[in-house]
């Protein structure tokens, strides 16, 4: 039986026969136009032809031997310090013997708004911290990191330079705004008051809520009373 391959070339071996005895010019684009087209199809199949036999030759090469992985778990890194200038956020890493591992070995990604590093095969385990929402946007191009001896730091640029970060991350910035009691200058300052026993209320244990409900009776009675002390 013959192949498709083989079909193909008989159709435009047929086609040229047919296209040499064609008088009429109509008939001649439409041969021609068969002709091109049986032509892409050949050299498509011929193409195939050839990467399927050099595929058969690639799966018959031995496997390459692929080298133990030496490297441990991965540790996540919690404790970092930092500080500022005009230009720069700083973070401060330490891990001992950082210094000593090969320059590609220790990697940092930058984001606008974040960064990971990435210190892989140090004294047999990779050290990862990824730290993400910054407070502000930071200069990709600009930021940086430099190794130095027990200690990673990372340089993030600031977009809007010559302004000041109270906090590294936004979510940090939030967790610090929620735990401060909200005072409202143009209230009663007493609403004040009541908000910050709420909250000491909510978070107190058992004997810190009696104590509350006890002094808030007395009050209660003390003014229904009218004899509040000023």
């Amino acid at each position: 039986m013959a192949s498709a391959l083989e079909e193909l070339q008989k159709d435009l071996e047929e086609v040229k026969v047919l296209l040499e005895k064609a008088t009429r010019k109509r008939v001649r684009d439409t041969l021609t136009t068969e002709k091109s087209k049986i032509e892409t199809e050949i050299k498509n199949k011929m193409q195939q032809k050839s990467q399927r036999k050099a595929e058969l030759l690639e799966n018959e090469k031995p496997a390459a031997v692929v080298a133990p992985i030496t490297t441990g778990y991965t540790v996540k890194i919690s404790n970092y310090g930092w500080d500022q200038s005009d230009k720069f956020v700083k973070i401060y890493i330490t891990l001992t013997g950082v210094h000593q591992v090969p320059t590609e070995n220790v990697q940092v990604h930058f984001t606008e708004r974040s960064f990971d590093l990435l210190v892989k095969n140090l004294n047999g385990k990779n050290y990862s911290m990824i730290v993400n929402n910054l407070l502000k946007p930071i200069s990709v191009e600009g930021s940086s990191k430099k190794v130095k001896t027990d200690t990673v730091l990372i340089l993030c640029r600031k977009k809007a330079e010559n302004t000041r970060w109270d906090y590294l991350t936004q979510v940090e910035k939030e967790c610090k705004e929620k735990e401060k009691p909200s005072y409202d200058t143009e209230t009663d300052p007493s609403e004040g008051l009541m908000n910050v026993l709420k909250k000491i209320y909510e978070d107190g244990d058992d004997d810190m809520k009696r104590t509350i409900n006890k002094a808030w009776v007395e009050s209660r009675e003390k003014q229904a009373k009218g004899d509040t002390e000023f």
